[in-house]
């Protein structure tokens, strides 16, 4: 293959920018030589079907990796103008081919070298918006993306990995306002992530079309410790802003003038920091100042007010024309979410004046249901005045302060997020757009660790159980971290590339306090010393955990010794290694940043880790953990979003993700009475974030070219699998509402029934075709007998069976003193009829009491019944319970095994337990609701507890739904249909 050929396709794509053109008509123009263009057609032909193809890019040929690239894209690209054909399809690849003019041989060839790829992209609800950054807008001015994507592919960043990001910063960057529109307007955006995955790189490139498109002031809020900042800060400034922009303008040969580079001390600088080849501003493009370094916060401008006085070429015409905005440089920085830093911003910004009106800023805000949330209850709120948290307070400061600022949040547990006002429109509710990023490429998420659809071996494979009976497994969780650091070096040594395995670490959270974590660090720090690791003991154990558990489950592709004498030399060397510097344990926690500025603890400038990290809330939000290999979890918490961050054993693996274990307490204690399946309450949490997942893409595909719903139309959003598992703090929830629980095979028992006497009566006047279908003759139902309880096991009842569409008809037309309390039953109930199950038909069951304090009275004209004396709760206007212990057993006995009882129900009847209630003190007042035994309806209430069929939904685990209240009343209504 010449270098002339391979310089022509690359002419020749990169004409197609805007899409796939006739090939051989484009090669003919471009090629200097005399022979046809089809020739070359030919020449690329016969080299793949000649190399065997298959190998793609990994053959080492340029030429198909260069066409891998442009296909991968076109096949990623959402918007095409150039095909109809859906994005990553066959139909759209076909058509690539049919526009390039490719034969059949051609296309197998290429069909064989890169695959169509067929994973699911990012999922977007938004407004509709003017769109004013196509794909020519974008490739015009590109200068900082261009570099960012070279940057990822020599960081070993596969073509489909790249053109995904590509589409999803895209999709992010065309919601923005354009930055040079005349009358300002502030987007507000939300990107959901998975946890670990790579949230960064997607902000990175954000970041990088904005300031090419021209937003020209960046702020993004980087965690609440300078730990997480520095990491932010770090990887912008390596992987965008670029060697020439940190050493702004400075000689690199100069030691005098890189005296205060913040990267001196860093073995990757300069050799792994982003090279523009000059400074972008003599290269046509601009330089970017940074106004926060690795070190150092945002302090105040030291260099006066002017590094945020952005120049203007044109004085006559507004910044954001284009004429100023090209040719002015960008401002980024990185801050923590602190107030006394965002105060300083803040005081810095105000003292700028009117040009701040005229500056297109891009607020970034890393892990934005932290602190950013407001957190205040809005029943304290007085007069119409907002009550807000600080951080909160001053991120609505910011937008106000610069009306062209773009907000998106990003956050791999949206739910606090979700929760926010729409209604209030200083908040950061996504308004504007919502989106989900898909599950990347090479990702080690949730369906890796739990078998969420059918059997299957996840947790077999990387999970291991603690239990009563299994005693704490610490022991074999240290022999676990010291095993596969010794793999990790075999695999080295058999060529696995070393920088896979650069860091090396586990993680143990069993506790928040801060003196549990210092015991906890000290007993593992014992026991590493009791090990044995040199002796004949400790070689037996790991020999056996090799044997047993990770040869039985290594990769086939990747190197794992036959044996444990083959491995021996490398346990040796993982020793030395994790016992570096004299403990294997760092401790991890404190209140302020001193508590962290650990080397151990600085992945990007140590060369090594290979620790043990004990640690507890710090360590569990954003915050990466390279190298996490082990992980021991026995902490309990009642909120779906904090475990979810604590999943820090989500990520990338490559080279080791058959190594991951995950020590989970499966029996922890939650309060004193309880304990919970931490593993089970880790997949109730990603079925919720599943669900949440599903919902977005049911509702993101366009109808004729729109959107179907908002992001404030979006039906209930947020999921509860878990009754014990909350989806955010309390305070995060104020403005929740629970618009439906599902509750297959478990008691609804509404309690708010009016007081009214009118409402009353209607009430039961809508009970009467129910009433009139009572058959006459009562059955028994009998309990099996309990020597633990007194209570009769036996009971008479009359029944009838009524369909559930007649049921559902009757409960939609009652009346409630709080509505609120039964609709979300409703809700779940009404969705019964085959879009979310199918339920046929209830069991109706009236209770009769025994004859000794038994009140009978017929009511609008049925057979005699038994009228039930129930009160109401002090103060409250609600019943206590109403159904009987053995009246609910019986009923529960009927739903968990449809055969224990002779009466006609199937395995999709649900069971209703139907009560005429009178409100009384005693059996006087109880006889006095219905002389000469006829019931005045408006004396008696109908009371009822329902329990829907186990088969009311594919799981049957409880499910609570939320959505958030806009205080503006002003949002469409929308009706969910369909399945969801």
């Amino acid at each position: 293959m010449t270098d002339h050929l391979f310089n022509l396709h690359g002419d020749v794509l990169a004409a197609m920018r805007r899409g796939p053109k006739p090939f051989a008509k484009l090669a003919f123009a471009l090629s200097e030589a005399d022979e046809p263009a089809d020739t070359y057609t030919g020449h690329f032909r016969d080299r793949l079907v000649g190399s065997g193809s298959g190998s793609g890019s990994g053959s080492g040929d340029e030429l198909t990796a260069l066409w891998h690239r442009t296909l991968t894209a076109w096949d990623l690209t959402e918007q095409a103008d150039w095909s109809t054909a859906p994005a990553r399809t066959d139909a759209r690849r076909s058509d690539t081919y049919d526009r390039l003019g490719f034969g059949g041989d051609l296309r197998k060839a290429l069909d064989a070298a890169v695959p169509v790829f067929k994973e699911p992209g990012a999922t977007v609800i938004s407004r509709e918006f003017t769109s004013w950054y196509s794909r020519d807008t974008a490739a015009a001015r590109a200068f900082y993306w261009n570099s960012y994507e070279q940057t990822l592919r020599r960081k070993g960043w596969p073509d489909a990995a790249v053109s995904s990001l590509d589409e999803a910063s895209h999709a992010v960057v065309e919601r923005l306002s354009d930055p040079t529109r005349a009358e300002a307007y502030g987007a507000r955006g939300l990107v959901v992530g998975y946890v670990q995955s790579g949230k960064t790189a997607n902000f990175t490139g954000v970041t990088a079309k904005a300031i090419d498109a021209g937003y020209r002031l960046v702020i993004i809020l980087g965690g609440t410790l300078n730990l997480l900042r520095g990491q932010t800060q770090r990887r912008l400034d390596m992987e965008l802003i670029g060697q020439e922009n940190i050493l702004r303008g400075a000689d690199p040969a100069d030691t005098d003038a890189l005296v205060d580079v913040d990267y001196q001390d860093d073995e990757d600088w300069p050799a792994k920091f982003v090279s523009h080849g000059g400074r972008p501003s003599t290269l046509g493009s601009f330089d970017i100042e940074r106004l926060t370094t690795l070190n150092r916060d945002y302090l105040g401008l030291k260099s006066g007010i002017g590094a945020l006085e952005i120049g203007k070429q044109d004085r006559t015409k507004p910044l954001h024309d284009p004429m100023n905005l090209h040719h002015a440089a960008a401002r980024v920085m990185v801050v923590k979410k602190n107030k006394s830093v965002l105060e300083k911003l803040i005081k810095d910004l105000k003292r700028i004046g009117p040009i701040l009106s005229e500056i297109p800023a891009l607020i970034i805000d890393d892990e934005s249901d932290q602190a950013s949330v407001n957190t205040t209850d809005p029943k304290k709120w007085e007069g119409g005045t907002v009550e807000r948290k600080a951080i909160n307070g001053q991120i609505s400061q910011l937008l106000g302060l610069l009306p062209r600022a773009q907000y998106v949040g990003y956050t791999a547990t949206p739910f606090a997020n979700v929760f926010v006002d729409p209604g209030d429109e200083e908040d950061i509710f996504p308004r504007d757009f919502l989106i989900s990023l898909p599950r990347p490429t090479g990702y080690m998420g949730v369906q890796d660790f739990h078998d969420l659809e059918s059997e299957g071996t996840a947790e077999e494979t990387h999970v291991r159980g603690i239990y009563e009976d299994t005693g704490d497994r610490l022991q074999e969780a240290l022999d676990a971290f010291v095993l596969t650091g010794a793999l990790k070096l075999y695999r080295t040594d058999h060529g696995v590339p070393d920088g896979a395995f650069r860091h090396h670490t586990m993680l143990v959270h069993q506790s928040v306090r801060v003196r549990d974590q210092a015991v906890l660090a000290l007993h593992i720090n014992s026991m590493w010393h009791r090990s044995a690791y040199t002796g004949q003991e400790g070689h037996a154990r790991l020999a056996a955990l090799l044997e047993k558990d990770f040869q039985r489950y290594a990769d086939e592709g990747l190197p794992t010794p036959a044996s444990y004498d083959e491995l021996k030399p490398y346990v040796f060397n993982a020793r030395r290694l994790i016992n570096s510097g004299g403990e294997p344990v760092i401790i991890v926690n404190g209140d302020t940043d001193r508590d962290y500025e650990q080397p151990e603890l600085d992945f990007d400038r140590t060369p090594r880790v290979w620790k043990i990290l004990v640690g507890g809330t710090k360590l569990s939000r954003g915050f990466t953990v390279e190298g996490l290999t082990v992980t021991y979890y026995r902490r309990t918490t009642q909120q779906a979003d904090t475990l979810m961050q604590m999943g820090r054993w989500f990520g990338f693996r490559p080279g080791y993700r058959d190594l991951v274990r995950l020590y989970i307490g499966r029996e922890e204690p939650l309060g004193k009475k309880k304990t919970v399946d931490l593993y089970e309450a880790f997949e109730a949490v990603c079925r919720d974030e599943e669900t949440f997942r599903t919902q977005l893409t049911r509702y993101a595909a366009l109808v004729d070219g729109k959107p179907q719903v908002t992001p404030a139309q979006i039906p209930p959003l947020v999921s509860q699998h878990l009754p014990w598992l909350k989806p955010a703090a309390r305070n995060k929830m104020f403005n929740a509402e629970l618009v439906e629980i599902r509750s297959p095979g478990q008691p609804i028992e509404p309690a708010a029934y009016p007081a009214d006497a009118e409402a009353i009566g209607r009430n039961t006047q809508r009970w009467r075709p129910l009433l009139n279908a009572l058959g006459s003759a009562p059955v028994t139902l009998t309990n099996p007998s309990d020597s633990t309880s007194s209570l009769s096991r036996s009971f008479t009842a009359l029944t009838t069976a009524i369909s559930h569409a007649e049921l559902v008809a009757i409960l939609s037309a009652l009346e409630w003193d709080r509505p609120e309390l039964f609709r979300p039953h409703l809700t779940y109930l009404s969705q019964l009829d085959g879009r979310l199950a199918r339920v046929n038909d209830w069991l109706v069951i009236v209770p009769q009491l025994s004859r000794s304090n038994r009140t009978e009275a017929s009511i609008l004209g049925s057979v005699p019944l038994s009228l039930a004396r129930r009160s109401r709760q002090a103060g409250k206007a609600v019943f206590g319970r109403i159904s009987g212990v053995e009246h609910r057993t019986s009923a529960q006995r009927i739903i968990d095994g449809p055969g224990s009882v002779d009466l006609p129900i199937s395995p999709s009847t649900g069971v209703m337990l139907l009560y005429p209630v009178v409100e009384s003190q005693n059996d006087a007042e109880t006889t006095s609701a219905a002389p000469h035994g006829v019931a005045d309806p408006s004396k008696v209430t109908m009371a009822f507890t329902l329990i829907p069929p186990k088969s009311a939904i594919d799981s049957t685990r409880q499910l609570l739904r939320f959505q958030a209240k806009d205080s503006s009343h002003a949002r469409d209504v929308f009706v969910a249909t369909g399945s969801s």
